[in-house]
């Protein structure tokens, strides 16, 4: 009985040497350690963009009869894209040359009959100042000398009613002018031309296709102004600044990185998903790019000497700004507050201050931490 008795003391002892062996040996912990030259970086996903981008088309109404680009070439500007069929706005073209003819041709009769009227009205005054002088002598009657008068006043009317005459016809041709000129400029409405150097990333329509005012038959971008968009999380937005140097990764060519730097922060975030737009101007990307590929970018926001990077993940109740890590100090696991500040692409967040004195952050917590548990420290590896 007695031997049982002390078996039972003895497996009980050997239970709690193992109970307090495995809850009180020193945990090892792998800790936070400082690094020197750290690269601050925000990372961004997003696709390849043009800024310039146009869907260009005709400003009237026809039947396409000819297009002279496809997509994928490179056009000029001033160059022919399209052509519609124009015979009616040719002959209203037309028409409007014969007015403006006929205009010059009565031009020509009105000034012909200013210079008549002139020469009429010369006369007349001639002929009355010699009838007054007459009358003046009594040579002659007063009778003439009202005839005469009469003869002057109504020349002189008629030159004003042939110089009106005139100027309604010169009005008349600038607006028949101006008639000819709208005309011309609905001609050349039906020819469709690059307005800049461009590359042709579509074309929307074939010959002999009836297109409306408006409706686009090519899309065309500028080369110049391929740029990457980028959509970057709100919460790490903050650090961001124009001229900020970028790396640039495409989906097509993961293997190579491109550098950029950002050229446009956009104004107005999106209320879902709660991003922000960004866009970065590519300098050594290839001379071949495809709108809409997705791309990866990685913003150099800025370096510090040294710095503790605590991963995201072991931080509780992060607010952006604060949070509680677990941390050894004098041997034993604690819960720590800390402030933090800027973010990295890699998950880590700077600490900036709250750390005690000669205490350590527990990067990833073992199992069987407890507050207060003796832990052994190892770095990083």
């Amino acid at each position: 009985m007695r031997r049982i008795w002390l078996s039972g003391i003895l497996l009980v002892l050997v239970l709690g040497a193992g109970f307090l062996f495995f809850t009180e040996r020193p945990l090892a912990v792998t800790v936070v350690q400082p690094e020197r030259d750290v690269a601050l970086r925000i990372y961004g996903l997003g696709t390849v963009e043009a800024r310039i981008l146009s869907r260009v088309g005709f400003e009237v109404g026809a039947a396409l009869i000819s297009l002279t680009a496809d997509a994928g070439d490179s056009v000029i500007r001033g160059q022919e894209l399209a052509i519609l069929h124009s015979a009616e706005q040719e002959a209203r073209v037309a028409r409007a040359h014969a007015a403006v003819a006929a205009n010059m041709a009565n031009l020509s009769k009105a000034d012909a009959a200013v210079v008549r009227a002139r020469a009429v009205l010369a006369e007349r005054e001639t002929a009355n100042r010699r009838q007054q002088g007459l009358v003046q002598r009594d040579v002659a009657s007063a009778q003439r000398a009202e005839e005469a008068q009469r003869d002057e006043d109504v020349a002189r009317a008629d030159l004003a009613v042939a110089e009106a005459d005139l100027a309604v016809i010169r009005a008349q041709g600038l607006d028949t002018a101006a008639a000819l000129r709208q005309e011309e400029a609905l001609l050349a409405h039906h020819r469709l031309v690059a307005p800049y150097d461009a590359l042709v990333v579509a074309r929307h329509a074939e010959p002999g296709t009836v297109v409306k005012a408006g409706d686009p038959i090519f899309t065309l971008i500028d080369p110049a102004t391929i740029w990457i968009q980028a959509y970057v999380d709100e919460e790490r937005a903050g650090q961001l600044a124009l001229g900020q140097s970028g790396a640039i990764r495409l989906r097509s060519q993961p293997s190579a990185e491109f550098h950029g730097s950002i050229a446009r922060i956009g104004v107005e975030s999106d209320r879902v998903n709660e991003e922000r737009r960004v866009w970065l101007t590519c300098f050594d990307c290839p001379a071949d790019m495809f709108l809409g590929e997705q791309a990866e970018v990685r913003i150099l926001t800025g370096t510090r000497a040294t710095a503790l990077m605590v991963p995201e993940v072991a931080i509780a109740g992060f607010d952006g700004y604060r949070g509680t890590v677990w941390a050894v100090r004098d041997g034993r696991l604690a819960r720590v507050e800390l402030t933090f500040g800027a973010r990295d692409d890699r998950g880590r967040v700077e600490v900036t201050g709250g750390l005690p004195k000669g205490a350590a952050i527990v990067a990833q917590l073992p199992k069987g931490a407890a507050e207060g548990r003796r832990a052994r420290l190892k770095d990083v590896p």
